[in-house]
């Protein structure tokens, strides 16, 4: 059992499948993100049917991208994770009020949200510390 600050230190492949969990959620977010800046026929749609001002989409992309990049960059990316969390918490309320599928549309923000914390838990030390796992 761990005991003061020292985290637990992880093999190189777990330091490594952390930065592949990670990338995966920053790849995506930097398309959902991206999109949402031009806005294409799909956001406006989507937009419509969760009954969200399309006004809103480049507003969300802005928060989305630059939360993500706060979570790609070591130094940040606790803030960023904090940040996106509350943007997830955010779709997956948007999701419930319009009834959307559970496992499909409502979930997704968590199942990113696990995506995220999980890799940066493998990847960064400070996070380990925080939340230590006893074997």
């Amino acid at each position: 059992m761990q005991t003061g600050t020292h985290p637990a230190p992880v093999s190189a492949g777990a330091f490594w499948t952390g930065w592949i969990m990670s990338g995966l959620v920053i790849l995506f977010l930097l398309f959902d993100g991206a999109i949402k800046l031009i806005p294409l026929d799909i956001v406006v749609e989507t937009s419509r049917q969760l009954e969200i001002p399309t006004g809103l989409a480049r507003t969300l992309g802005i928060i989305s991208l630059i939360s993500t990049l706060l979570y790609a960059f070591p130094r940040t990316a606790v803030l960023g994770a904090i940040l996106l969390t509350g943007y997830f918490g955010g779709a997956i309320w948007t999701h419930l009020r319009v009834g959307s599928p559970g496992f499909t549309h409502l979930l997704f923000g968590a199942y990113l949200g696990l995506l995220m914390w999980g890799g940066l838990y493998l990847r960064d030390a400070r996070v380990r510390a925080l939340i230590p796992i006893a074997r």
